[in-house]
């Protein structure tokens, strides 16, 4: 896809949201067939949103809009789209509910051959889709009756947590957000910025050792990442939220990074309490993010 074309998209939200669904309307249902009660409990459930807003000229440009986590969680610091595990006796009857008329579910154009065709993987994107907009009410008040499915992307597999993600990708305009105790802030990244290969890097995290303050590198990999600067500081997107997004891009914008060795390197300074989230419980309050750049 050219520039212009992507241009063209982002200017004018309706005709991208329609484009977006098209291009994820290939969903196989079969992705989503033969998962039992324990393999959901254990997965972590992810809502992508896409919400437009008031961009520096006054227009309405379209975002992806992710949490920030706070030192009360495990990864603390670390950028991530709303959602968790599921809770399937809840989830289960949240479920009923993005089905009924004029619910997500119901408007999503497939979602008749689902139920027609395909009764056990429409029962698990519903349950997917319930406890991805569940948490996101949770953390960050999250309206479900102001957001459009437009579909999903392939699962991703965390590599540092034995759990899997399903990311679920929607319209959601006019949210009124505010964060509970598991997210320091929201971040709203305009997609025109996540399409500029000048804002990406390579991103190396260091983890400190012991009292001498001697740190050592979290992976023996680099990670890519794309950096995002606002009013409030400099993030890093990285991970499973970053290849989310990737897959976003690609899928829609027809979309690559630059390649990795040509990234700039950037450090990130974490606690020994990042995999545990244990900073807050010991009153360790710490700005994770903005520690070493």
């Amino acid at each position: 896809m050219e520039d212009n074309d992507r241009s063209t998209l982002l200017e004018n939200p309706p005709t991208l949201m329609q484009f977006v669904h098209e291009q994820l309307g290939d969903l196989s249902p079969d992705e989503l067939s033969g998962m039992d009660s324990d393999k959901l409990k254990r997965g972590s459930v992810v809502l992508f949103i896409i919400s437009p807003r008031e961009g520096p000229e006054g227009q309405l440009e379209p975002c992806l809009i992710l949490n920030k986590r706070s030192a009360r969680v495990r990864q603390a610091g670390d950028l991530c789209c709303p959602g968790g595990g599921v809770s399937l006796p809840l989830d289960r009857r949240l479920a009923h509910l993005v089905k009924i008329p004029g619910a997500p579910l119901h408007r999503w154009t497939p979602w008749p051959h689902w139920q027609k065709n395909h009764a056990e993987s429409s029962r698990t994107l519903a349950l997917l889709l319930a406890a991805g907009l569940r948490e996101a009410w949770e953390e960050m008040r999250f309206n479900p009756f102001r957001f459009t499915f437009l579909g999903m992307l392939p699962t991703q597999r965390l590599v540092m947590f034995d759990r899997e993600i399903y990311p679920m990708v929607g319209w959601a305009p006019h949210q009124s957000l505010k964060p509970n105790w598991e997210v320091e802030r929201i971040i709203s990244i305009p997609l025109r910025k996540l399409l500029d290969p000048s804002q990406y890097g390579r991103f190396r995290p260091m983890v400190a050792t012991g009292d001498n303050g001697d740190v050592q590198q979290l992976h023996h990999n680099d990670f890519p990442g794309f950096i995002h600067e606002d009013d409030e500081g400099r993030e890093m997107l990285w991970g499973a939220t970053y290849r989310i997004t990737q897959e976003f891009l690609a899928r829609v914008f027809d979309f690559s990074p630059p390649e990795e060795d040509a990234l700039p390197l950037v450090h990130r300074h974490l606690d020994e309490s990042y995999l545990n989230g244990s900073s807050w419980r010991h009153g360790q309050r710490q700005r994770h993010s903005r520690s070493d750049w």
